[in-house]
This record gives C-alpha cells, structure tokens and sequence, in this order.
C-alpha cells in the first residue's frame, strides 16, 4: 500500500480525527448511512415527547461537549468528553441528535474530515448511550443516593468498551496511516514518559484547525497498547469530571437526572415541567 500522508489524531476514544481520503470509501460511506438511520429513528421517537422544553438543553449540553472534546491534557494527549453527562442529561434520543450537531461542527473546525462525520457521529453516540444506560443501571444496584460512584464507574466502563471500539475500528479500515497519533510525553516507542509538563497541562485548540499526529503511523499492535496506556489515565480523570457535574446536578436538580428527558413513564418532580425549584 502506498504511504499516505500523516492524518490527523485517530485516538480520541470518541471522535476520530482523519482527513478526508484516507479511509476506505465503504467504511466512511457505511458510517454516514448508519448515523443517518440513528439520527432519523431518534427524530422519530421523539415528535411525541416535550421536545421543546428541552431544545435549550440540548444546545448547552452540546457546546460543551464540544468545547471539552477539542481541549486536550497534554501530557496523556486526551480530550475530556463528557459524553456520559450528555446521555444521561439528555437520554438517548435527544442524546443522538447532540451527537450529530457536534460532530458537524468539530469537521467544520477543522477537527476530521467530513466524509468521517457519520463514523465519528457512531463513536459519540455509543459513549452517550452506554454512558446513559450504564448509569441508570448502576444507579439501580447503588441506589439514588450514590450518583456520584454510579457516574463514575460509568464512565470508565463506557470509555474502556468504546476506546477498544475504536481500535477495531482503525483495525477494519486496513490503512496503516490511521494509526498516526498524538502521545503527548509517551514516547511511543519505548512507552515511557519523559517531561510530561514541558508542554504545559491544558491545551484548547477549538479553532486550531485540529491536532495533528506527533508520532509517525505504527502496527496495529504497538498503537493499541499505546491507546491502552494513556487511555485508563484518562478515563479516571473524565470519570472523576463526570461525578461531579452529575453528582451536583443530582443535588440542585433531580429530575433532569432521576427523571430523565422523553421518561414519561416516571413521575416528574412538581414545578420541574417550568425548570422552578
């Protein structure tokens, strides 16, 4: 196969940073189609629900996703999420659609080509909805008083099932340049660490046109023990994030958490239909 040109950051756990041409038509084309299918379903299911009230929601739920998911710890090269507080904020239908706007806007930015939006939509979806679904049953088996571990042990297991997703991913398109990634202080070929803060500890690159790799491409194998050693890090620490904007939310707000948006099987909270407390 012919050297392709370094592509940007694949390893995002939930967005994959590529330029257009280098994946495989079928699998880019096969994302959009699925995404469009998702996008359309959730559409759907939710014309009956009080979608309206939660319009404003959904639009703070995504500008901050979208702004933790281009900023970056430098020294793990990891972008916060926070996908499993938007499933579980939003539920899974209006979860979705905040998936896609995202998505759109990061491609926009510079961040992925367009042709990896539908790919990259799928991985956004995934985390919220496994988040989502995650935290509702964990919050069973902890009770309603333990949010915060309930988030928590989410957020690591959607990451780690949603980062092993990504590597299969990478694994099936069969491109050698899309295993190309930032490491931040890892050096990647002798996976240790050296001067993790000498480029500093946050970086935002919203309107930075995207990252690009800072190693060249690897095997298939060297790169997921790359992604496999900087990932738990960062799991741990968005898990850590996520408890605490959930477990305040829960505090100062139940029912957006207990409740949930189109559950209209449970009973909301009075005065919660005008958002008064």
């Amino acid at each position: 196969m012919p050297a392709l040109p370094a592509p940007r950051s694949v390893t995002e756990v939930s967005h994959i940073h590529i330029p257009d041409g280098v994946l495989p038509v079928w699998l880019w084309l096969s994302g959009w189609v699925i995404a469009a299918a998702l996008i359309w379903f959730a559409s759907t299911r939710s014309r009956g629900a009080d979608v309206r009230r939660k319009v404003p929601l959904v639009g703070i739920i995504s500008a901050l996703v979208l702004v933790s998911m281009s900023s970056e710890i430098v020294p793990i090269a990891y972008h916060i999420n926070l996908t499993v507080v938007a499933g579980v904020l939003l539920g899974p239908q209006l979860a979705i659609v905040s998936a896609f706007v995202v998505q759109v806007v990061l491609a926009l930015l510079g961040h992925g080509g367009v042709t990896v939006i539908g790919l990259n939509t799928l991985m956004t979806m995934a985390e919220m909805l496994l988040g989502w679904a995650l935290f509702r049953a964990f919050v069973r088996v902890l009770g309603r008083t333990r949010v915060r571990a309930a988030s928590g042990i989410a957020t690591v297991v959607t990451l780690a099932i949603t980062t092993t997703l990504l590597v299969g991913l990478v694994a099936a398109s069969g491109v050698t340049g899309a295993t190309a990634r930032e490491t931040g202080a890892l050096d990647p070929q002798n996976l240790t660490f050296a001067s993790p803060f000498s480029e500093g500890v946050v970086g935002v690159g919203l309107f930075s046109g995207g990252e690009k790799a800072t190693a060249p491409a690897v095997g298939l194998k060297r790169f997921a023990t790359i992604v496999y050693t900087l990932g738990p890090v960062g799991w741990l620490i968005e898990a850590l994030v996520t408890a605490a904007i959930l477990g305040y939310v829960a505090r100062v707000r139940p029912s957006l958490i207990f409740e949930g948006p189109l559950a209209p099987t449970e009973r909301i909270l009075p005065g919660d239909e005008l958002g008064v407390h």
